[in-house]
């Protein structure tokens, strides 16, 4: 009898084998709330004894909910009823699953439900990852530019433009094989969207396969308007000797424009030859050198520090704001194969 018993005390601590489902309840969402889990037809509490950080983030990572923020113990999120079927939960915090962690199974718990484990995300727990996500671009000058919109539990909406920058529109532009992303522009760039904004806080690596696979708000969580919708803004140069010199004319909700030449200099012509990838920039006229152009003056005081990746990056005053004439229209010439006379 006594070599029984310790054979059935020694087998209690083991690890599961299979992936048990996971809920999080009493939270502010589904990435926040009191660890629940359904095991042997049965959905039961974890024990918070030995719970930290590592076992949230495994909880976190298998829910899709992104990073742990919070490990809450002493039920935090309130006490469970039914069986505590977890105790002494220790993980590494590398699993992908919490039935790869170490624990004690129900049997030999010594815990009550006011020792209910939890975890929690920041504001709310909105952070997550879905697995594909429909993207297109709109009002741009063709499928690779625009406003970024998602489709999501079947409808489209827009994104918010916090956090956005070019990681995220390098991997847009890869989802929709429209080679190297060359701007990410703020602002509702290509006009505001309508309907729902369904992602906010993007962030992404710049690796990612597909928009899915990054970090997110989801709509919920978002305190944006469609004035802050995700873009590309294109830039171009225009009567030129190429493509890497002429008059700087952008492509803002819908139309191209151009740009007033009030403030601009050197930095402001490194910028729009970076975001073109034409090397280095070596003049910025003034005075409509290229030619007056025509239609709105988009831009006016545009204000680089130089190091901007795209112009959309930079300080500027929108169309209501400008006092210039055509007769102003600024340009850039880039290093290139290309001689240019500026007399």
């Amino acid at each position: 009898m006594q070599n029984v018993f310790l054979l059935l005390t020694c087998t209690i601590f083991v690890s599961l084998k299979d992936w048990p489902q996971l809920q999080l309840v009493n939270g502010s969402g589904r990435c926040s709330g009191r660890v629940e889990v359904f095991y042997h037809g049965q959905w039961g509490r974890v024990c918070d004894d030995h719970w930290d950080m590592n076992e949230a983030d495994v909880v976190c990572r298998q829910l899709h909910c992104g990073r742990a923020t919070a490990a809450p113990t002493g039920a935090h999120f309130g006490a469970g009823s039914g069986k505590i079927l977890l105790d002494d939960v220790q993980c590494a915090g590398t699993e992908s699953h919490l039935g790869e962690c170490e624990h004690r199974a129900e049997a030999g718990h010594n815990c009550g439900h006011l020792e209910d484990a939890n975890a929690e995300l920041p504001n709310s727990s909105l952070l997550f990852k879905l697995s594909w996500m429909a993207v297109r671009l709109v009002n741009g000058t063709g499928r690779c530019s625009g406003r970024v919109e998602i489709h999501i539990q079947g409808m489209w909406g827009t994104v918010c433009d916090d956090l956005w920058d070019l990681a995220e529109a390098t991997v847009v532009c890869r989802q929709l094989q429209c080679g190297q992303a060359m701007a990410a522009p703020t602002g509702a760039h290509f006009g505001a969207g309508s309907g729902k904004i369904l992602l906010d806080d993007v962030q992404c690596a710049g690796t990612e396969s597909h928009l899915g696979e990054c970090e997110h708000r989801a709509e919920a969580g978002h305190n944006c308007g469609h004035l802050e919708d995700a873009a590309w803004m294109a830039v171009r140069l225009v009567n030129g000797t190429g493509r890497c010199s002429g008059r700087v004319e952008v492509h803002i909700q819908g139309m191209w424009g151009t740009v007033c030449d009030d403030l601009w200099d050197l930095a402001e012509a490194t910028v729009v030859c970076r975001q073109l990838q034409c090397g280095q920039a070596t003049a910025a006229p003034t005075g409509a050198h290229f030619g007056a152009g025509s239609g709105k003056i988009l831009l006016d005081d545009v204000q680089c520090a130089g190091t901007e990746s795209h112009l959309g990056e930079c300080e500027h005053r929108a169309e209501a704001g400008h006092n210039c004439g055509h007769l102003e229209d600024a340009s850039v010439i880039c290093a290139g194969l290309w001689d240019y006379d500026l007399s």
